[in-house]
């Protein structure tokens, strides 16, 4: 038997053992929560992150953000990023907190360690302290949930802290009641998919607003009802465009003008026949995640039908639940396809954009928050900085006991 060395690893592949694999973890933690220190607080400072790939420019605070959006090759260093993650998953709001607390409690063991005081004997003193910290929060919690008016004040204090630190803490008064509205309608649920988020650039930020209904960012078609009362929707994802040969590479050879004629009234008859089929359902609405071509939306106009195309993935998902409907591809069986209802739809101007907004819906909850600003790169921090609140104020609903402070 040979008593060679046996190489098992990788020829490029490095190991480190002991006191410098474990200086190699400290380090990069360390540095990660010094990368975003600065970020935290009232007086944190903002980051300016640029794509290498595309050159999009984002400017923000949010720990979450800005750790996903920085590569890392140190071990520990991607732990404490998964720790930002979850604590963004769970809680929405604390990203760079517990990073910084994690990377701070690193730097401690890093000294004890220094000690020659073993890592299993460190790591049961932080527990210990862990569980004597949690008693003590528990013991000075308050739980105002069978008030509504003293929940609400608490609600308002927790989104007023939160916003503190954000682009929004100018007007943090105005949006910490914005955000408990919003989440007061959600009766409970801590899923946030019945608020939807809109943002227009124009105005200033305090110029955002709660919208009891649904808005959708598209606008209705040429000659289309402006209008709906007691709307019957149906939403679809399927070709409205001319009924092509779906075969790659196929050709059509035809040996005169009128051939061709007939190919074409040949599809429009079986776009017709689509189109009836649609009405057979009796909708008054027809949303499309696909583009309508013209011919389509001339039939819909002309029964009367608002039709509304290119509704994106996101955008009909939230209205099959906020309608109550659900999306169909085939109209074959009328009824098995449950349609969406809600009271009216109207056009309405948010800023020099037409927007489609929905009222009454099936979800009664829905509601929408139109935010307004200077520019792209204000309006996404604005939107991070309320999503934050949000699914704090959501979470705090769910588990209503606090801890005065902040």
């Amino acid at each position: 038997m040979s008593l060679n060395p046996v190489q098992i690893f990788d020829q490029e592949t490095t190991e480190e053992r002991a006191e410098n694999a474990r200086l190699s973890s400290f380090v990069g933690a360390i540095a990660v929560g010094d990368l975003v220190k600065s970020t935290l607080g009232p007086k944190g400072m903002d980051k300016i992150l640029q794509s290498t790939s595309s050159g999009a420019v984002t400017v923000t605070n949010d720990g979450a953000t800005i750790l996903k959006s920085i590569a890392l090759d140190n071990a520990a260093a991607k732990v404490l990023v998964n720790i930002s993650k979850v604590q963004d998953d769970e809680v929405g709001d604390g990203t760079t907190s517990v990073c910084v607390l994690a990377a701070e409690l690193l730097r401690e063991a890093e000294r004890l360690v220094s000690q020659h005081i073993h890592p299993q004997v460190i790591i049961e003193g932080f527990r210990a302290a862990s569980a004597t910290a949690l008693e003590a929060l528990e013991s000075a919690a308050k739980d105002h949930s069978s008030d509504p008016a003293l929940f609400r004040e608490d609600l308002i204090n927790i989104a007023r802290t939160t916003l503190s630190s954000k682009v929004l803490n100018q007007d943090k008064e105005y949006f910490s009641e914005l955000a408990v509205d919003a989440v007061l309608r959600l009766r409970g649920s801590t899923s946030l998919e019945s608020i939807h988020i809109i943002k227009k650039v124009g105005g200033r930020l305090a110029d955002a607003y709660l919208d009891d209904g649904f808005i959708l960012d598209k606008r209705m078609g040429v000659n289309q009802p402006k209008k709906i009362k007691n709307a019957r929707i149906l939403l679809a994802n399927t070709p409205m465009d001319t009924d092509k040969i779906k075969i790659f590479g196929a050709r059509v050879k035809v040996d005169a003008t009128g051939k061709l004629a007939e190919l074409e009234r040949a599809e429009k008859e079986k776009m017709r026949e689509k189109v009836e089929k649609i009405k057979a359902h009796g909708v008054n609405v027809f949303i499309n995640r696909q583009l309508i071509y013209n011919w389509p939306e001339q039939l819909f106009a002309d029964s009367n039908i608002l039709s509304i195309e290119h509704a994106d993935f996101e955008g009909i998902e939230r209205l099959a639940l906020v309608t109550g409907g659900e999306i169909a591809s085939t109209f074959d069986h009328p009824e098995l396809v449950k349609l969406g209802e809600c009271e009216s739809i109207e056009e309405v101007m948010i800023g020099e954009d037409r927007l489609i907004r929905f009222s009454g819906v099936a979800a009664g909850e829905a509601c929408t928050v139109v935010l307004r600003g200077a520019t792209h790169q204000l309006l996404d921090e604005a939107e991070r900085s309320l999503h934050d609140a949000l699914s704090v104020l959501s979470q705090t609903v769910k588990e209503p006991r606090t801890v005065l402070g902040g």
